[in-house]
């Protein structure tokens, strides 16, 4: 009886843990305004649950800032047509996103574009 009672509170914290660990974008991110940044990649990390790439974008003092940009996991994105090679390291971009309520320079992506004017993103239209 006691190993029953134990494989069940096990099960329980173990299924209730990924529920935890989600969170709302509008809990993280500000989705009534938006942040505009322009810069080269710095960085790609195509994992789960959410990717990231950073962009080093020169503030209003002419220093250079590195922004992190959040996006979707990789399997939305790829459903979208972003794909893992869609950004390489160095590649210009201007990326409209929602700004972090508490962290500063991370954005959620709204809407990413290559420096020719190529849209590899656009979600205007979703929050």
């Amino acid at each position: 009886m006691r190993n029953c009672i134990l494989f069940a509170t096990c099960a329980v914290v173990l299924a209730a843990a990924p529920l935890a660990a989600h969170h709302s974008a509008a809990a993280e991110y500000d989705l009534t305004r938006t942040v505009t940044v322009q810069g080269a990649i710095t960085k790609v990390e195509w994992t789960n649950p959410h990717i990231y790439f950073y962009v080093d974008v020169k503030d209003a003092n002419g220093e250079v800032v590195n922004w992190a940009i959040a996006g979707a996991s990789p399997l939305q994105l790829y459903r979208d047509g972003f794909k893992k090679d869609s950004l390489k390291v160095g590649d210009s971009v201007i990326v409209v996103g929602f700004p972090a309520r508490k962290v500063e320079h991370l954005a959620d992506m709204k809407s990413v574009t290559l420096a020719d004017g190529r849209k590899l993103l656009d979600r205007s239209g979703i929050q």
